[in-house]
């Protein structure tokens, strides 16, 4: 900890973007409010934005990932893991709903992101089962609709 500087009494405007992401993210904020649009640092600014929704297309594709997992392990190898398996498909299915409610444009895309997150699931359920991956259909056993519906565990 002794290593460690303090740099919080800097003043905003000496405040590096990779030296203390949050008072940049402060200074930024307090530059737009002022209506100082000069002053920011839009290529930082713009990296930034354009993350946020990565960040939450990454989040949705490993939830779904998830998801399918555990539904291709309810489905296929049960053994004795019925709750536990239940218990994750609803918060998955919860998570995923949190996730599309506060950026509903994430729906438009979300077949395609079904599709695409199948293959990694079957690697997943294939690790957790000790199975083979070919001990899995090629593709989903699932209906987009049966996937999200919440009275569905196969």
């Amino acid at each position: 900890m002794s290593n460690i500087t303090n740099n919080t009494n800097l003043p905003y405007g000496s405040v590096d973007y990779l030296i203390d992401f949050v008072r940049w993210t402060e200074h930024q904020a307090q530059l737009l409010r002022e209506g100082r649009l000069d002053e920011l640092d839009r290529e930082n600014l713009i990296e930034e934005i354009e993350s946020i929704g990565q960040r939450d297309k990454r989040e949705l594709s490993d939830r779904l990932c998830v998801l399918i997992a555990t539904l291709l392990r309810h489905k296929f190898y049960p053994q004795g893991n019925e709750e536990s398996l239940r218990s994750t498909i609803v918060e998955q299915r919860i998570a995923i709903e949190y996730i599309i409610e506060d950026s509903p444009s994430l729906k438009r895309g979300l077949a395609a992101r079904l599709e695409k997150a199948y293959p990694t699931a079957v690697r997943i359920a294939a690790q957790e089962t000790g199975s083979n991956e070919a001990a899995f259909p090629n593709t989903s056993p699932f209906s987009a609709d049966a996937i999200f519906d919440e009275d569905f565990f196969p």
